[in-house]
């Protein structure tokens, strides 16, 4: 069975075709994270919404016009080259009409590929019209969750608030010991880089690059390859053997914290999903330990009962929750 979807975007058919092909501008409307090696015979790994990543390789490429690629779920029993997708790139009056055609799905695949490959050309669209795709809902409270699917949630918090940081802003306080935005960022990237060379990689830094592509280039290998290795057994940091589902956790603390440093030091408005602060929140309980505070953390904060699971969450890690 086949799926067949057509929508005209008001850009050159170069700009949609990086718009399809490109990490950081699928980040924009598609994937939470992407990997993508463009030749023929390159492969590709997309991680749509949390705990959902497609995975499959380029066969044709017309850079502009057209790009072929193999599909499949990596959590599917079937191969991840099961199906195919093409898109076209026609310009138009007005811009170019992206046109994609999924074949190969079996009958009970192409309900929800109809209902996702809508969902995202809508947010293309919608994009490349207004600017700006928006947070998507389907990547706002993963179910079923666990610390790797949650870490993929939060990252996606986190890329968004980074992506429009600008240069005057870098120099902003923020409510995390005294560092600046600029610093900040240079912690965050620093602690996700060190996670993943704990589990194998090297990371290259680049510090003259944008925040969030920084962010994107050391979270994606980190958490493939947290997701490879999955939660279970110890893993050597460096300074200590840690559980990796506590490795897990601190993942999850640096990247929905950390958008919270810098979303209240730059005055945005940060998006999360209770369910999500909340399960973070549990995380964090059993993360942080009491001797911990003084040093990795301040003491907690008092913050109202009722008060969301976001505050909560910032309290507990010893930050003035009413900051935000």
């Amino acid at each position: 069975m086949s799926i067949a979807k057509s929508v005209l975007i008001p850009v050159s058919p170069d700009e949609a075709f990086a718009l399809i092909t490109r990490p950081e501008r699928l980040r924009r409307w598609q994937t939470v994270a992407a990997r993508v090696d463009l030749r023929v015979g390159g492969d590709y790994r997309w991680t749509i919404t949390p705990g959902h990543s497609a995975a499959g390789t380029f066969t044709e490429i017309e850079p502009g016009k057209r790009v072929v690629f193999t599909w499949g779920w990596e959590d599917a029993i079937a191969p991840s080259d099961h199906s195919t997708v093409t898109i076209t790139l026609d310009e138009v009056e007005g811009g170019t009409m992206v046109r994609l055609v999924h074949e190969g799905l079996g009958p009970e695949e192409e309900v929800g590929h109809t209902e996702g490959w809508k969902h995202f050309l809508d947010r293309l669209v919608v994009l490349t019209t207004t600017g700006d795709a928006g947070a998507d809902d389907w990547a706002a409270a993963p179910d079923p969750i666990n610390e790797l699917v949650s870490a993929e949630a939060t990252l996606a918090i986190a890329q968004r608030i980074l992506d429009t940081l600008t240069a005057s802003e870098m120099a902003l306080p923020t409510p995390c010991d005294a560092f600046t935005v600029a610093e900040l960022v240079d912690h965050l990237v620093g602690s996700v880089t060190g996670i993943g060379k704990a589990l194998g990689l090297t990371i290259i830094d680049e510090p003259s690059a944008a925040p969030e592509k920084r962010l994107a280039d050391a979270a994606q290998p980190t958490l493939e390859a947290f997701q490879a290795r999955g939660l279970e057994g110890t893993i050597d940091m460096g300074f200590a053997e840690l559980p990796a589902t506590i490795v897990a956790n601190i993942l999850n603390l640096e990247f929905l914290v950390h958008a919270w440093d810098v979303a209240t030091a730059t005055g945005r408005e940060l998006e999360v999903a209770p369910a999500l602060s909340g399960y973070v929140l549990d995380l964090a309980r059993n993360t942080i330990s009491p001797q911990m505070r003084g040093t990795s953390f301040a003491e907690e904060t008092l913050v109202d009962e009722s008060a969301e699971s976001m505050a909560r969450l910032v309290a507990f890690t010893g930050r003035i929750a009413t900051a935000a």
